[in-house]
């Protein structure tokens, strides 16, 4: 089981308090926006950009929020500065675009419930809103500071500064259940940033649980997104899902837990634990943090469904004398629930074919021992991964090894090294070989197109994997002497 810590909200001090920076970094081009709109009203940097900047990290979306002007005031003075976009009107959301940026500007609005799915409710844009009125909206404490770049000033009406230093992920007010992805955006956002979910906002999101079929496939996607491919301790998301019993919603995952393991290799718990510890170790590989998103994407679920299929193969038998836990044929067993699991949270069509492999093969190390698999081995491994890479793979099982706290195996850890060492010098960490032998060597030899042609390629393909031939000279002298030997024994 997930192992969830409490935290109370009568101490706000709960956890390690860490000092956070005070001034977001506004580009120059923004200065000059800013400073005229505060001739006609009150710019406020607003939501993320906020948060991001106490944290240190480079903000990417920046949204202003301006108070005391109308929706044509504002607009009008923004056309100045580049192309405008209108989002919406009843929104009240005007995009300016650039410098090659877009940045959102917004009135202070109101927002009430009016019907199922994220469309359903009413915005009533109020220039003269108050700044704690305005905040109440967001989803999060965290989320619902804004800063003032002329007067140098947080304003922070929830404590969203203090819940950050102590790491507490806290809903702003009771709007927060009129949303329910607000509980899968507390999943990525506790992973993204380390945080814990705290008791309160934990209780909201078993009340919403039953709304989760108002959320369309896209949004679940989005979220999950997010949680894959920024995460620094993905294991919070689990967490979040567990303390909202939102787990149930992802049967496959759900099922991980209380299925249990052999405690001598697995002393850390149950494969839902065992799946958290692997993730977070995951994300730690300076391999992982030198990722594009895309590679991060199919890395994080494969770690995430590496062991899927445990639930339906673990058993409990006699070996050496006392009773122990296996689970046999797993890595293959895992297929159908990571199909389903991807399938669930509409996953795009390119993440499966990569993820689905590196399930697969995920204990491909294992039918070593205490060797590296030959170069043969290699090759025909690197092919059947493909699209994913022996790389890719060499993440997955250094994260399953990785995944066992206390226990620590140098002896797995150096020969996961080691194929990623070979496969590096057979030039095959991060593709899968390609045939050598095509059909024109065949033409130029006389053969005639036709149902001959596959079986040689086919058998010239393997003997290639074999290590019969390197290079298209190697491959020339192979098919003349295959050719030969057909000749002769017809």
């Amino acid at each position: 089981m997930v192992a969830i810590r409490v935290v109370r909200r009568r101490s706000r001090r709960v956890g390690t308090a860490k000092k956070l920076n005070s001034k977001p970094h506004i580009p120059d081009h923004l200065t000059v926006v800013l400073r005229e709109l505060y001739k006609i009203g009150r710019p406020r940097l607003v939501g993320g950009c906020v948060r991001d900047a106490l944290l240190g990290i480079p903000c990417e979306d920046i949204d202003i929020e301006v108070k005391g002007v109308s929706f044509d005031e504002l607009s009008g003075a923004l056309r100045k500065f580049g192309a405008t976009d209108v989002v919406g009107r009843s929104f009240g959301t005007i995009k300016l675009r650039m410098r090659d940026q877009t940045y959102d500007f917004s009135l202070p609005r109101r927002e009430s419930k009016t019907g199922a799915g994220h469309r359903g409710f009413k915005a009533d844009p109020d220039p003269d809103l108050s700044d704690r009125d305005a905040a109440s909206r967001r989803d999060f404490t965290i989320n619902s500071m804004a800063w003032d770049p002329q007067e140098e000033t947080l304003i922070d009406p929830f404590h969203g500064k203090q819940d950050l230093e102590n790491r507490i992920l806290r809903h702003t007010s009771q709007a927060f259940v009129e949303d329910p992805l607000r509980v899968l955006r507390a999943m990525q956002l506790a992973a993204r940033f380390d945080l814990q979910l705290a008791p309160e906002t934990a209780e909201l999101g078993k009340s919403m649980s039953p709304l989760y079929r108002e959320l369309s496939l896209d949004r679940v996607w989005g979220e999950w997104d997010k949680w894959a491919t920024r995460s620094i301790k993905p294991s919070r998301g689990l967490q979040v899902l567990h303390s909202t019993e939102w787990l149930g919603h992802f049967p496959e995952i759900a099922a991980l837990e209380d299925t249990p393991q052999d405690p001598e290799w697995h002393p850390e718990g149950d494969v839902l634990t065992h799946t958290a510890c692997c993730l977070d170790a995951l994300v730690k590989s300076p391999h992982w943090l030198e990722s594009t998103p895309a590679r991060r994407r199919i890395l994080s679920f494969a770690v995430l469904a590496h062991d899927l299929g445990k639930p339906a193969t673990t058993e409990l038998v006699e070996k050496a004398g006392r009773a122990r836990w296996i689970s046999p044929r797993h890595a293959h067993e895992g297929l159908r629930p990571t199909k389903s699991l991807l399938e669930r949270i509409k996953a795009p069509h390119v993440v499966a074919p990569s993820v689905l492999p590196l399930v697969k093969f995920h204990l491909a190390h294992h039918s070593n021992q205490n060797d590296v698999p030959s170069d043969a081995q290699i090759r025909r491994l690197a092919r059947k991964l493909s699209p994913a890479s022996v790389d890719d793979l060499c993440e997955v099982m250094l994260a399953d090894a990785r995944g066992r706290p206390p226990r620590r195996d140098p002896e797995l850890l150096t020969m996961i090294e080691a194929l990623r060492i070979r496969a590096t010098e057979l030039d095959l960490q991060d593709r899968a070989p390609k045939p050598i032998v095509q059909g024109r060597p065949l033409l130029a030899r006389g053969l005639k197109p036709g149902p001959s042609f596959s079986p040689i390629l086919q058998e010239a393909f393997e003997a290639q994997l074999d290590g019969a031939f390197f290079d298209e000279d190697g491959s020339s002298k192979w098919l003349d002497s295959r050719l030969r030997s057909r000749t002769d024994s017809d």
